[in-house]
């Protein structure tokens, strides 16, 4: 009787739109941003009254968790997601340090060639700097569950895998995402946070795709890996922006960089 009431109340979960089911989450990265205006961010998202400085987000694509993420999950970077917490939190401006600085850099090397009309306003000493770089990471945490659905802790046993199999898995048992924050100018590391997300930090209804802004998220939107790690990003981003509130500079008898106190001998 159990197992049927069990099905039932899964099919009426299923039959939920993704958008309505995606919405509830008060910590999911999701909306739009235009300049200081946020649309649709998510309710718990950290917000400045003024930016704290402009920044780049870099990711270090040559590391292991980069390749589990592109080839075992199928994922797209981080970036785009990251970038929209920001934008959307008016906590710093966000500047183009990607692959659509190569097209910045055409344009400029067009005006400089003479082929742009007269007055598009490409001249030199226009861009702006970037004060800080964020720096993104995951560590993955296997799951030993074989795939098992993000409602198996939920539901627990027999259950649990039933509602699995029909909801969809995670191929990883927990999700730990890093924040990196550089101060460019110095090269000191002045924040860093840590964010995560285990099977059951997402609703169940995690099929197909959502509405509403969601689209530049691609597979952060419509898949519970995606959806896992944005919430993750999402926690570790406001971890960040709670810390850089309150940032202390670190100071160093003598000056940063001068040696230090700590001596190896004669």
């Amino acid at each position: 009787m159990k197992q049927h009431l069990l099905i039932a109340g899964l099919c009426m979960l299923l039959a939920t739109p993704a958008q309505a089911q995606w919405n509830k989450k008060q910590n999911d990265p999701q909306g739009a941003a235009a300049g200081a205006n946020a649309k649709g961010a998510g309710l718990n998202l950290e917000y400045c009254d003024e930016p704290m400085g402009t920044i780049a987000v870099v990711e270090e694509q040559e590391g292991d968790w980069y390749r589990y993420l592109s080839s075992d999950l199928r994922l797209p970077s981080t970036v785009p997601v990251i970038r929209m917490l920001i934008q959307q939190s008016n906590c710093f401006v966000v500047v183009e340090r990607g692959r659509a600085m190569q097209n910045m850099m055409q344009e400029r090397a067009l005006m400089d060639s003479g082929e742009l009309r007269e007055g598009s306003g490409f001249g030199k000493g226009q861009m702006v700097a970037a004060d800080y770089t964020m720096n993104p990471s995951i560590n993955f945490s296997q799951s030993n569950a074989g795939g098992v659905g993000g409602v198996l802790s939920a539901f627990g046993g027999r259950h649990g895998m039933v509602a699995g199999a029909l909801v969809g898995g995670l191929k990883f048992k927990k999700a730990e995402t890093m924040l990196t924050m550089i101060d460019n100018r110095s090269g000191v590391q002045i924040g860093v946070a840590q964010g995560n997300a285990t099977k059951t930090d997402f609703s169940l209804g995690i099929g197909g795709g959502g509405g509403g802004g969601f689209g530049a998220l691609g597979g952060y939107s419509n898949t519970p890996e995606g959806k896992a790690l944005a919430a993750a990003f999402a926690n570790a981003y406001n971890n960040l922006v709670v810390a850089m509130r309150d940032y202390q500079p670190q100071q160093v008898q003598g000056g940063l960089g001068k040696g230090g106190k700590i001596k190896v001998g004669d």
